[in-house]
């Protein structure tokens, strides 16, 4: 399977004004999943193989419910092309 970049952005639904603790926690997810990837101030980024790219995010967004979110909306956006795309390509230039 090619490699490919998922971004996505989980907001939390809260009580209080802890959304940002409760998105450390996705955060973690992606951190301990082993891929490479970018946290953005808007979104995060990941690179590797599509279908687990996509279990990190709905792990991450049951990490947002564990830390007390009442419910997650999550955006998705997937970079795909059948030979790959890397993290890299895209932004060494600006590095």
């Amino acid at each position: 399977m090619p490699i490919v970049n998922v971004g996505f952005q989980v907001i939390p639904k809260t009580k209080g004004d802890d959304s940002y603790e409760i998105v450390d926690k996705a955060i973690e997810v992606v951190q301990q999943a082993g891929v490479k990837y970018e946290v953005g101030p808007m979104e995060t980024v990941m690179e590797g193989e599509m279908d687990h790219l996509i279990e990190i995010v709905k792990k991450a967004q049951e990490a947002c419910i564990t830390a007390g979110a009442s419910e997650v909306m999550t955006y998705i956006k997937i970079h795909y092309r059948p030979e790959g795309v890397t993290i890299d390509e895209k932004i060494a230039k600006y590095r």
